[in-house]
């Protein structure tokens, strides 16, 4: 079983919790958007656990996280002015959308780690 696979589930864990704690928190229905990319993302992670799959569903998944950083990117863009006490509009989507590309960031990071790591592995026999 895969190590990443279980980082892809644990991503995904992670970003449906933001969703629904963002749905709860505001009752904003975009707020459930981390929580679909989390559902993918576990659903990507336990179809990784099958060897003849794992390679290229590793790779839609590290797509699925790229695609959640650029996503969210806007409020990290945003999160120096709320930080700093400035007025932002809607405050709470900033922190979610900041949290979410924060999550992607590292999971791609950790994707690409992974990728790089198997190429340089000697071919099983």
């Amino acid at each position: 079983m895969s190590s990443m696979s279980n980082v892809t589930i644990g991503y995904g864990a992670l970003l449906t919790a933001l969703g629904v704690g963002g749905f709860a928190a505001t009752s904003a229905p975009t707020a459930l958007i981390p929580a679909g990319f989390g559902a993918v993302a576990i659903g990507l992670g336990l179809l990784a656990r099958q060897e003849k799959h794992r390679m290229h569903v590793m790779h839609a998944s590290a797509l699925l996280g790229v695609v959640g950083f650029l996503g969210s990117i806007r409020g990290l863009s945003r999160l120096p002015a709320l930080l700093s006490g400035g007025d932002v509009e809607r405050p709470a989507a900033v922190i979610a959308q900041s949290l979410m590309a924060i999550l992607s960031a590292g999971y791609v990071g950790l994707c690409v780690r992974s990728f790089v790591a198997a190429r340089r592995a000697p071919a099983r026999p």
